[in-house]
Formats: C-alpha cells, sequence, structure tokens
C-alpha cells in the first residue's frame, strides 16, 4: 500500500473576499482561497490574524483546522444583574464573528471570552 502524500501547513486567515476566505502563508506570502462551503461551520470561529493548520493532500486542500481555544469579543449579550455568579446558570451570548455560545450570567458586552472551538463552550473570561 503507497503511503498518502498528506501535509498540514500553517497559514493565516488575513481576510474575506466576498465568499472566499483568504489565508497566507507567513513566509512566501502566498494566498490559498477557500470558499465557504469548504470552511463551513467553522466561519464562526474565525478571525483576522488567526493561524490555522490547512491540511493537504496531492497539493489540493482537503481540511483545515481553526485553534482548539479562540479568544472572541462578546458584542451583544442580555445584561447580567448583581449578584449573578458563575455557578448561577447561563445565558446566550454573540461574538465578534457571529457565533452564538451560552456564557455564565456575569458575562457583559465588551468582555473578552475564551471558547473551546471544538464543542463550542464557553471556558473562562480571558
Amino acid at each position: 500500500v503507497e503511503e498518502a502524500d498528506v501535509f498540514k501547513e500553517t497559514k493565516q486567515f488575513t481576510y474575506k473576499d466576498g465568499s472566499m476566505f483568504v489565508f497566507m502563508d507567513l513566509t512566501t506570502f502566498e494566498e490559498v482561497r477557500l470558499n465557504e462551503t469548504d470552511v463551513g461551520d467553522k466561519k464562526k470561529w474565525l478571525k483576522e490574524g488567526m493561524d490555522c493548520n490547512l491540511l493537504f493532500w496531492k497539493g489540493k486542500i482537503i481540511d483545515f483546522e481553526v485553534p482548539i481555544t479562540v479568544q472572541l469579543t462578546v458584542v451583544d449579550v442580555d445584561p447580567g444583574l448583581k449578584g449573578d455568579t458563575a455557578s448561577g446558570g447561563s445565558k446566550p451570548a454573540t461574538l465578534d464573528t457571529g457565533a452564538v455560545v451560552n456564557v455564565p450570567l456575569f458575562v457583559n458586552i465588551g468582555d473578552e471570552i475564551l471558547v473551546d472551538t471544538r464543542t463550542g463552550q464557553y471556558m473562562t473570561r480571558a
């Protein structure tokens, strides 16, 4: 059995151009573009300047990985109440990438939080 020619390269997500997501190699400055179908659900974790691992097979991208933990900003959430604690429940919060995650009641607009991209769950405030 012949071994598959699969390899990973780290590229930086630089910007979104229409429906294309542009990744750049930081040593050669070459750009690689993925369409929304290729990116799929992972787009809700992509932030400009983020390093991602692109998986290549026979010179074509077959998958890509976002970091396991990402730091994002809360842009919309119901205000917390005085006395809310970490164990007191949760509420949905919209992040700067458009993702919606459940956060503890004490989290407010403008807070930086860490999210596990594998599960989409809140981890802690940054």
